[in-house]
C-alpha cells in the first residue's frame, strides 16, 4: 500500500477502529457488502451485473439507502464515479464483474489514480478455488490495477466483507485520496456469514501525515517575506483538503500572485485581481512567465507535472522552492525543494498564515510593487483571447464562452479532453471550488459524458454541462442513455469541428499539415470545409435516439438562442451539436519538450518579456 497523497479529503462518515458494536445479523457474504455499503454512507453505485457480481445484485435491489445507476459501459461506471466524487467530495463507488467487466474499469481507475480521486471500485471474482486455473471470465484485477491503485484487496472469506470494505472507504479518502479496488470471490458472496457494525479496522502501515512542521513553515514564511518575485502554484490538493477560504487568506495577506494549475481552476476566483491565470502548455503568458522569473514558488498540493514545468532543467531557473503535499514522494520528486513541508494543504496554510502574520507583526513584509508592475504588464499585452472566424462561422472559443455566461449560477462544468478542454479552462470563469472536471493527468477521451452523469446524480440540483469534443463523445455518449432513463438531466455541448482537434493542430504546427487520421467529418462538399463537422454519426438523430433532447447550432446569430434553450430543458438530457471552424487553435502554447520561456502567445508572435532576473 502507498501513501500516494495531495492534500487530506474529508468524507462522508466513516466507521471507527472499534466502538459500540450493532448487534450480528446472519446473512450472506452478498447482504454483508451491500449492509456495509450502507454503513459507509455510500448512497449511489454506478455498475453493470453479471456473473461473478450477480450475487451482491440481489440485496442490491432491496435497499433503500443505495441507488444503483445502471450505466451502458463499465469506463462509465468508473468515471461516473470519479464525477460524483469530485462533484460531492465523497468517495464514488462502482460496480463490475470478472474478467472483462472488471479490465473495462482500468481507465477510470488510472484516470482517478492520477488526478487523486477518492474511489472504491468494487468486482466480483471467480470462485476462489478456480482463481488461477484461467476460469471463464477470469483476470487478475488485483494485479492488473497494482500500480494504478491507492492499494487494493482480494476478498475470498465472507467474514472478511465489512473490515475490506470499511478499510478500502478509509484509505480512498484520507491523505491523498485515491482509488481502491476490491475484487470479492463469487464463493465469499455466496457463504453465510454474521454481520455487525462498526468492523476493527486495522492498518499499522497506514499513518499519513496532515499536520506540518512548525521549523519548516517558519522557514518558508521567512522567504515568502523577503522574496522580490514569489509566486503561489496551487494545485488540485488544495482542492481536495477543501483549503480554498484558507488560500484567499493567505493570498491576500503576502500580497502574491496566484496561479493554479489545470486540477485547481476554482480553487482561487477567476475574477480576482492576483490570479494570474492556469500555468503550463497552454496557460496564460502572465502565469507561465511569472513562474519563470519568479525568485520564490510556493508549491501547495502541485506535483510539478511537466506539463506545467515545460523542461525541466529550464523551469523556474532563480526561484527557490517551497514544496508543500500530503504525499512525501511528490516533494523532490520532479524539482528539488528547498523547503519541503509534508501535510495536508489545510493545515499547511493555515499554519503559514499564521506564520507570515509574525513575520509582518515583526516589521518583515515583501515589496512586491516592481513585481506587480512588470506582472500587469505582461497581463495587458498579452491576454487571453482569440479571433473570430473570417467566414463568420462559429468560433469554439467563442460558443464555450457563451455557454459559460449564460449557464446559472453554480453550474459544474465536466470537459473531455483536447482542444475544448483547453478553452474551456480558459474562456469559462471559475469562480467556486467543485465547478470545473476534468481528466487532467491521464487525460482520458471519453470522461466528459459520464462524469458530468456522475456529478449530476451528486449533485441533482446543480446545472451540470459537459464540454465535449466531437472525438471524445464517441467514445462514451452511450450513457446518455443511462441519464434519460435514470432521470439525470445532464447537458452537453459537442464542440464539433470534424477533427481530432489537438492532434490536428499539433499534426498543422509540427507535420507540416500532414492530417493522418484525425479528420472526422463527412460534411456535404459544398459545405465550406471549416463548417462541415462530423456528421455521420449525426449527433442530433443519435442523441434523440437515447431518449434527449437535440439541438444543432451553426451559425453565431444563433448561439445565445440555442444555449438559452438548452438551459431551459430540465427534464431530460440535452445535447447541443455546435458546428465549429475547424482550424481554430489553442493558444498561448508551449510545445511539448520545450522550455516555458519558448511560450507562444499565438501562431508566431513570442512574447517579449523586457528580462528583469537581475534585478
Amino acid at each position: 500500500m502507498t501513501e500516494q497523497a495531495t492534500g487530506a479529503h474529508h468524507p462522508q462518515p466513516r466507521p471507527r477502529s472499534g466502538g459500540q458494536q450493532s448487534a450480528p445479523e446472519h446473512v450472506t457474504g452478498a447482504q454483508s457488502l451491500i449492509r456495509s455499503l450502507e454503513e459507509v454512507g455510500a448512497d449511489t453505485v454506478f455498475g453493470i451485473p453479471g456473473g461473478a457480481i450477480l450475487p451482491a445484485y440481489d440485496p442490491l435491489m432491496d435497499s433503500t439507502r443505495v441507488r444503483h445507476v445502471l450505466v451502458r459501459h463499465e469506463q462509465g461506471a468508473g468515471h461516473a464515479a470519479t464525477g460524483y466524487a469530485q462533484a460531492t467530495g465523497r468517495v464514488g463507488v462502482c460496480m463490475a464483474t470478472s474478467g472483462p467487466g472488471a479490465t473495462n474499469l482500468v481507465t477510470p481507475i488510472a484516470d482517478a489514480h492520477m488526478d487523486s480521486v477518492p474511489l472504491v471500485a468494487i468486482t466480483g471474482q471467480v470462485a476462489s478455488k478456480a482463481i488461477g486455473t484461467d476460469a471463464f471470465q477470469e483476470a487478475d484485477i488485483v494485479g492488473i490495477t497494482m500500480p494504478i491503485t491507492k492499494h487494493n484487496f482480494l476478498v475470498t472469506k465472507a467474514e472478511d466483507i465489512p473490515r475490506v470494505i470499511a478499510q478500502a472507504f478509509h484509505i480512498a479518502s484520507t491523505g491523498r485520496p485515491g482509488p481502491v479496488l476490491v475484487d470479492i470471490a463469487k464463493d465469499a458472496l455466496q457463504a453465510r456469514t454474521t454481520f455487525s457494525w462498526p468492523p476493527v479496522m486495522d492498518l499499522p502501515g497506514y499513518r499519513p501525515v496532515t499536520k506540518p512542521h512548525a521549523k519548516q513553515i517558519r522557514e518558508a514564511a521567512k522567504l515568502i517575506t523577503s522574496a522580490k518575485r514569489p509566486v503561489l502554484y496551487v494545485g488540485g490538493g488544495v482542492l481536495k483538503a477543501q483549503a480554498t477560504a484558507e488560500l484567499k487568506v493567505l493570498a491576500e495577506l503576502t500580497g502574491a500572485p496566484v496561479t493554479t494549475t489545470l486540477m485547481a481552476l476554482g480553487a482561487f476566483p477567476d475574477s480576482h485581481p492576483q490570479h494570474l491565470g492556469m500555468p503550463g502548455m497552454h496557460g496564460s503568458v502572465a502565469a507561465v512567465t511569472a513562474l519563470q522569473k519568479a525568485d520564490l514558488i510556493v508549491a501547495l498540493g502541485a506535483r510539478f507535472d511537466d506539463r506545467v514545468t515545460g523542461k525541466l532543467d529550464s523551469f523556474a531557473p532563480y526561484a527557490k522552492i517551497v514544496h508543500a503535499d500530503i504525499d512525501p514522494a511528490e516533494i523532490g520528486k520532479n524539482r528539488a525543494a528547498d523547503v519541503p513541508i509534508v501535510g495536508d494543504a489545510r493545515e499547511v496554510i493555515a499554519d503559514l498564515i499564521q506564520a507570515v502574520q509574525k513575520e509582518h507583526s515583526e516589521g518583515h513584509q515583501g515589496d512586491y510593487t516592481a513585481w506587480w508592475n512588470d506582472l500587469n504588464r505582461w497581463r495587458e499585452t498579452y491576454p487571453l483571447g482569440y479571433d473570430l472566424p473570417e467566414n463568420g462561422t462559429l468560433s469554439p472559443q467563442q460558443v464555450i464562452e457563451r455557454i459559460g455566461q449564460l449557464a446559472p449560477q453554480g453550474t459544474i462544468f465536466a470537459a473531455g479532453v483536447g482542444q475544448h478542454q483547453m478553452w474551456a479552462a480558459h474562456f469559462i470563469q471559475y469562480e467556486k471550488p467543485a465547478t470545473w472536471l476534468n481528466s487532467g493527468g491521464a487525460g482520458t477521451m471519453g470522461y466528459a459524458v459520464p462524469a458530468a452523469m456522475g456529478a449530476k446524480a451528486g449533485a441533482p440540483d446543480r446545472t451540470v454541462w459537459a464540454i465535449d469534443g466531437d472525438g471524445c463523445f464517441q467514445m462514451t455518449n452511450q450513457e446518455l442513455t443511462t441519464c434519460a432513463l435514470n432521470n439525470i438531466p445532464i447537458k452537453v455541448a459537442i464542440i464539433n469541428n470534424g477533427a481530432l482537434g489537438m492532434v490536428r493542430q499539433w499534426q498543422t504546427l509540427f507535420y507540416n499539415q500532414r492530417y493522418s487520421n484525425t479528420v472526422l467529418h463527412s460534411g456535404p462538399e459544398d459545405v465550406d470545409p471549416a463548417a462541415r463537422g462530423t456528421r455521420v454519426p449525426d449527433f442530433v438523430k443519435l442523441s434523440e435516439a437515447m431518449g434527449c433532447y437535440a439541438i444543432r447550432c451553426e451559425s453565431p446569430d444563433d448561439l445565445d438562442k440555442v444555449i438559452e434553450e438548452a438551459n431551459s430543458v430540465n427534464d431530460r438530457p440535452v445535447v447541443v451539436d455546435f458546428i465549429v471552424h475547424e482550424d481554430a487553435m489553442v493558444w498561448p502554447m508551449v510545445a511539448a519538450g520545450t522550455s516555458n520561456d519558448e511560450i507562444m502567445a499565438a501562431r508566431d508572435v513570442r512574447p517579449d518579456f523586457g528580462d528583469n532576473e537581475d534585478d
